[in-house]
C-alpha cells in the first residue's frame, strides 16, 4: 500500500474541507487524521469490508467522514451488476491498491432498503440500498485514482482481479452519520 502518498493526500483534502472557511458555522479548528490512525483501522478491517476511522462536523449541519474499504475477488461477468446506493451521502474514492471495473449508474431493479438500524447505515453510510443494475458506466479503477460517487447513483464492481483497497471520504449534507464518530481502535 502507497501509504505515504495517499495519508499526505487525503490529509490535506480532509484538511482543507473542514477549514476551508465556505461554512459560516463551521468548527474554528481542522481535524487531522494521522497515518497511523488510518494504518490502526486498516489493520483492523478483518473480515469486514468497510470501516469509518473518523466522521467530523464542518459546520452548517454538514458531515465528512473518513473510510477505509477492501474488497477481493469479485468476478460478475456479463450485464448484471450488484450495485449499493446512498441516498444522501456522496463518496469520494481513492484508490490505495488494487484494481477493479467500477460501474456506477444504469438501470435498477430489485430495489432493496437497508433496515435504518443496520450498522452500515447508522455510522458508514446513512440510507442506502442495493439494487441489480445493467448498462452502467464501466470504468477500469487502480491505485492513485480518485472516483467521485454523488449521492444516488448506484455503484458496485464488475470484476476485482485479487482485490482493491481504497480510502472513501463522505459528504453527509444531512448528517445522517454520527457526528464525533471515531473508529472503537482509536480509543483511549
Amino acid at each position: 500500500m502507497k501509504s505515504n502518498k495517499f495519508v499526505k493526500l487525503i490529509s490535506t483534502v480532509f484538511f482543507l474541507v473542514t477549514s476551508s472557511g465556505l461554512f459560516a458555522q463551521g468548527p474554528t479548528t481542522a481535524t487531522h487524521v494521522p497515518e497511523h490512525e488510518i494504518m490502526e483501522v486498516f489493520e483492523n478491517l478483518g473480515d469486514t469490508i468497510d470501516q469509518q476511522i473518523r466522521v467530523v462536523d464542518i459546520g452548517d449541519d454538514i458531515n465528512v467522514a473518513v473510510g477505509i474499504l477492501r474488497r477481493v475477488n469479485t468476478r460478475t461477468e456479463g450485464e448484471e451488476v450488484n450495485a449499493i446506493l446512498h441516498h444522501r451521502v456522496t463518496e469520494v474514492y481513492y484508490v490505495l491498491s488494487g484494481s477493479g471495473i467500477l460501474v456506477t449508474g444504469g438501470d435498477a431493479t430489485g430495489d432493496v432498503e437497508f433496515p435504518a438500524d443496520n450498522i452500515s447505515v447508522r455510522e458508514l453510510i446513512g440510507p442506502s440500498g442495493s439494487r441489480t443494475t445493467t448498462n452502467g458506466q464501466t470504468q477500469a479503477i487502480s491505485a492513485g485514482d480518485i472516483v467521485v460517487i454523488p449521492a444516488g447513483v448506484p455503484h458496485g464492481f464488475r470484476h476485482i482481479q485479487e482485490q482493491i483497497t481504497y480510502l472513501s471520504v463522505r459528504v453527509d449534507p444531512d448528517q445522517t452519520l454520527p457526528t464525533g464518530y471515531a473508529h472503537p481502535s482509536l480509543q483511549d
